[in-house]
């Protein structure tokens, strides 16, 4: 069966493409289209698409209230189309944080000079997200992240982070996570993964004894707003990595976008080109790869909601190493492919739900 796409746009000529490049794909459908997210809101209630793509800028009512609005009354995967400035990054995570499922770049130049390449992403996208978990009866997104310095302040201090009821389908039966002195802690994920680093860093506290790396696979231009972001949110402390940073407790290093993070022996990170060969950049298997090879036995990584099998092979290096590797469990996961890959491998020794694995790094970090 042919997934049903409504497309919403202001713009007539991005709304013509859009839907020319999906309906050419004999299995997508695209089933209406908009101008305004009022109209969105009517046409999902009328059309129940399977997926919406959604622009952010838009008379009468933009995307992201859209978005909030459409979770709330016909729960839809919506794909944001975003600019890659560093406002662009703002108003996507604020996009993902009101209920989308994943994001592309507005870029009319790759439309002309990459048609092949753009039709590519934009139907396998709209696939993927066809077949996650974001059809949620009553979707509850994470608090907001429109908290002023002193809040924030105030917050690293003493606020309890909010959080739904746990999810632990799938886990390993509520068993107790392994306590070791880890000496880092690595985290890696892709689609859905801003909001599920959200929801597991905001349970650290702020002096949570072990450093972290974070690999998100996101656009260089996203990952500075997506550190501040986590920054003002969380009570550990945030930052895009750079080249020679330290890894200390209470501190996560986000590797930054189009570039990879090696981890050295010394405790600092190394920030290295993005390889053109390969798929992702930043890329979980190098980061930790590079860290089982720095910290033996003594690494804790972590496997989130993604698209693909990034992190297989790096979690493979990392078991040879003796350290311990988490999955996050199907039920709660976006797309369940990163921690699918991990787990089919024999490479997990605990499977969590999300609302569990920031308690449980908590009890395993001494």
């Amino acid at each position: 069966m042919a997934v049903k796409v409504l497309v919403v746009d202001d713009s007539g000529f991005f709304r013509r493409r859009v839907s020319e490049i999906l309906s050419a794909d004999p299995n997508i459908q695209v089933v209406g289209t908009a101008t305004n997210g009022r109209e969105a809101i009517d046409q999902a209630l009328v059309l129940k698409p399977d997926v919406i793509t959604m622009d952010y800028e838009m008379p009468m009512m933009d995307g992201i209230t859209a978005v909030r609005n459409i979770m709330q009354r016909c729960p839809t995967p919506v794909l944001m189309f975003s600019s890659l400035t560093h406002e662009g990054a703002r108003v996507t995570l604020d996009a993902l944080d009101a209920g989308a499922v994943d994001y592309l770049p507005k870029n009319f130049e790759d439309i002309s000079r990459n048609p092949d390449k753009v039709k590519a992403l934009l139907c396998e996208k709209v696939h993927t997200i066809a077949r996650s978990n974001r059809r949620y009866s009553a979707y509850n997104p994470p608090a907001p992240a429109t908290v002023s310095s002193t809040a924030s302040t105030v917050a690293r201090s003493t606020a309890a982070p909010t959080a739904r009821p746990a999810s632990s389908a799938g886990s390993t039966g509520g068993a107790a996570p392994k306590r070791k002195a880890y000496k880092l802690v690595a985290i890696g994920t892709s689609t859905g993964g801003p909001v599920a680093l959200q929801r597991v860093l905001t349970q650290l506290p702020a002096n949570f004894p072990t450093p972290l790396v974070l690999i998100q696979h996101m656009p260089a231009a996203f990952t500075k707003a997506f550190a501040e972001r986590l920054d003002k949110l969380c009570r550990i402390s945030v930052k895009e990595a750079e080249d020679g940073d330290v890894l200390r407790p209470g501190l996560a290093l986000l590797a930054p976008g189009g570039k990879q993070m090696m981890i050295d022996a010394r405790g600092a990170v190394r920030i290295l080109p993005g390889d053109e060969r390969l798929n992702y950049k930043p890329c979980v298997d190098i980061t930790f790869g590079s860290a089982s090879k720095s910290f033996n036995d003594k690494v804790l990584a972590v496997v989130l909601t993604g698209m693909g099998a990034d992190g297989r092979e790096g979690a493979r290096l990392l078991k040879q190493s003796g350290s311990q590797v988490w999955a996050q469990d199907e039920a709660s996961c976006v797309i369940y492919g990163m921690p699918m890959a991990v787990v089919k491998a024999n490479l997990a020794d605990a499977v969590y739900g999300l609302e569990d694995i920031g308690r449980h790094l908590v009890e395993a970090c001494v």
